[in-house]
């Protein structure tokens, strides 16, 4: 005799998507920002990474459009606890950018417009893991979303995709930036719930 009875199907799965914890799935595009929202001219943009040996590779952004593009399709989660699911970007990786770069730095200091900073793993701007994204869902990414160019390091909270990017500082040793300063965690993991120092 069976122990399971005819036609049980056991219980039903969750349509659910898989949201990192303490997260809620929005459809919107929520806009948080410290400052007041720069506005930049293209024709002045551009991106420096600046090497710890002082070495400076420099792109107009006529030169950032010309390089290989990525078209990056991935989940964004704030700290603030909303999550977004499957946004699509334009942007030149990470990867392309510090390819001719000669540094044995282990940290970066993101710089934006405005004055914004945010300190990072250089492991975590490689490997296929960060751009600098000008696009957004196929259209020009908007001023209060980081526009002209933000950071993207979707595997992070959206705190470490600085908005409104200008140069990455490489550093040997590691050294905090805006939030990070404010008491936000140095990493930043949303799987971890890394919102704070000490989560």
């Amino acid at each position: 005799m069976g122990i399971v009875s005819p036609g049980f199907q056991g219980r039903p799965r969750t349509q659910e998507p898989a949201l990192p914890p303490g997260q809620y799935l929005t459809e919107d595009f929520p806009v948080l920002s410290a400052g007041p929202t720069p506005r930049v001219s293209l024709d002045t943009w551009e991106f420096v990474i600046s090497a710890e040996n002082g070495s400076e590779h420099r792109w107009s952004w006529q030169e950032l459009m010309a390089l290989p593009q990525e078209t990056p399709h991935v989940d964004i989660h704030c700290v603030t606890r909303w999550s977004k699911l499957g946004t699509t970007w334009q942007g030149v990786s990470l990867d392309t950018l510090l390819a001719d770069v000669d540094t044995g730095a282990h940290f970066a200091l993101a710089h934006s417009y405005g004055g914004y900073s945010t300190n990072l793993p250089l492991d975590d701007l490689r490997g296929g893991r960060a751009w600098v994204a000008h696009t957004f869902e196929g259209a020009p990414l908007a001023a209060e979303h980081g526009g002209p160019a933000r950071l993207l390091v979707p595997h992070l909270y959206f705190w470490k995709s600085a908005k409104w990017v200008r140069g990455i500082r490489l550093k040997t040793m590691d050294e905090p930036g805006f939030w990070e300063t404010a008491g936000y965690h140095d990493y930043g993991d949303p799987w971890r719930e890394q919102r704070y120092q000490g989560d």
